[in-house]
């Protein structure tokens, strides 16, 4: 970004009430001044920031589709049909978040592999390694639990699917197949569970997990490649 460029945001009257209240100038100008070294420069290192960029749309378009869901064994589909049918490009908005998942899915595996390609997940990156791990396990949970929720056959399929591994588990098999549904088969009590947790426990989980991750990345800076 370039000097004059600088100076015209510095410049804006918004920005300057913004900075009075929230004092945010300085932190903002040190960001924008921080040099990135060619290296990372490459395409490749860009797979985290376009991971999150998926991630925000999922968001947006999710919250839009959220108006106008059910989470009813009764109402679900009937909602999904009812959004793909009357909901004003609600057809458009569900197939952005569909491919939205599909692609993230694809650039935080790339984006994992990028790393531990490049050696960054080594000390005194550790913990950010770990982060990223539990990320990628995260985005793994939004991913299923959206095609449960549409509670077609391929959604109920899915959730059985998982019960029934959950109840191999030894020791403490049944303990978690009762967290996701008390009854058998499957039925209201499981979409519950998976509606839930994609659109309140994995979203707070993940934000926890981003806010970390950048916090470490600013800190510690992007490894250098091997």
């Amino acid at each position: 970004m370039s000097e004059a460029t600088r100076k015209k945001i510095g410049d804006s009257r918004w920005l300057k009430w913004l900075d009075e209240r929230v004092r945010l100038k300085g932190w903002v100008v040190e960001a924008m001044r921080k040099p990135v070294h060619p290296w990372a420069r490459k395409w490749y290192y860009c797979l985290g920031g376009l991971t999150l960029v998926t991630f925000l749309v999922l968001v947006v378009t999710g919250l839009i589709l959220l108006q106008h869901y059910r989470p009813t064994p009764e109402g679900a589909a009937e909602s999904i049909g009812y959004i793909m049918n009357d909901v004003w490009l609600g057809w458009l908005v569900r197939g952005i978040h569909h491919w939205a998942a599909n692609v993230m899915m694809v650039l935080i595996v790339a984006h994992m592999v990028r790393v531990f390609l490049t050696g960054a997940y080594k000390k005194p990156r550790e913990l950010n390694w770990i982060a990223g791990v539990l990320l990628l396990v995260t985005t793994a949970g939004f991913y299923v639990s959206g095609f449960v929720l549409p509670w077609d056959q391929r959604g109920f399929e899915i959730a059985s699917a998982i019960v029934g591994a959950l109840k191999q588990v030894p020791l403490v098999g049944d303990l978690l197949a009762g967290i996701v549904t008390s009854v058998t088969p499957v039925g209201g009590e499981a979409l519950g569970f998976f509606f839930d947790n994609h659109v309140i426990v994995l979203p707070l989980v993940i934000f926890v997990l981003l806010l970390f991750h950048f916090v470490m990345i600013r800190r510690q800076g992007i490894a250098e490649p091997l």
